[in-house]
């Protein structure tokens, strides 16, 4: 398909779908492990067919998840290792949330803010992972002792709610800078969102090697 004119390629059509289906799983999870995590919550199993079977369909969500992560992970890792910008960009946080983008120094694909979110899902997920193989009843809870399980348990807890914030986070971003759903829907951005949000990387995909270089 024909890029449209004045945009700039940023996720392939591979990266979107690995995207929007750890997306989906990600939903599914928080919902059937809220509704195992408090009596409270428990209505919320009738979206897998009830109590039963949101057990069952949870751990197996979650390897589903291991494998979507995985893909993102390696797709996007090489783009998120910190530099100083990243630590310039973090001491004007002020500016950020001002949306005073002039004071702010020039950031690669991903800023400070985007590479922490990726860290924060990175540990949480291991943990998720971890935790969640000691306490899979059903499998390997059994070679575990009580109290391994019970740590194991409260770590599932404490990732997951880590886990949850930083995609509440990630959702508010999305939709607070404008033009970043339709990147990931699209796969494309407009050369001035390119530009204005990630400059060095606008300059390294043009090739762009004049500092005075825009985005028209």
């Amino acid at each position: 398909m024909k890029r449209p004119a004045g945009t700039v390629s940023r996720y392939t059509p591979g990266a979107r779908a690995n995207h929007w289906l750890n997306a989906i799983i990600l939903i599914l999870l928080a919902l059937s492990g809220m509704a195992l995590f408090h009596p409270a919550l428990f209505f919320l199993t009738g979206l897998f067919g009830g109590g039963v079977w949101a057990r069952i369909l949870h751990p197996w969500m979650g390897v589903v998840l291991i494998f979507t992560f995985a893909g993102l992970f390696i797709r996007f890792c090489r783009y998120n290792i910190w530099n100083k910008t990243d630590t310039q960009w973090l001491n004007r946080i002020r500016d950020v949330l001002a949306a005073r983008d002039e004071n702010l120094p020039e950031v690669g694909r991903y800023n400070a803010g985007q590479k922490l979110l990726f860290l924060v899902l990175v540990i949480g997920v291991a943990g998720l992972f971890v935790s969640g193989f000691v306490i899979w009843r059903a499998y390997f809870s059994l070679y575990f002792p009580v109290s391994v399980i019970r740590l194991a348990s409260l770590l599932h807890a404490v990732c997951a709610f880590a886990v949850i914030v930083a995609i509440l986070i990630h959702i508010y971003a999305a939709f607070w800078v404008r033009g970043s759903v339709e990147a990931m829907v699209r796969g494309t951005v407009t050369r001035g969102w390119a530009w204005k949000h990630h400059r060095a990387w606008f300059r390294q995909i043009t090739h762009a090697a004049n500092p005075r270089t825009g985005p028209n």
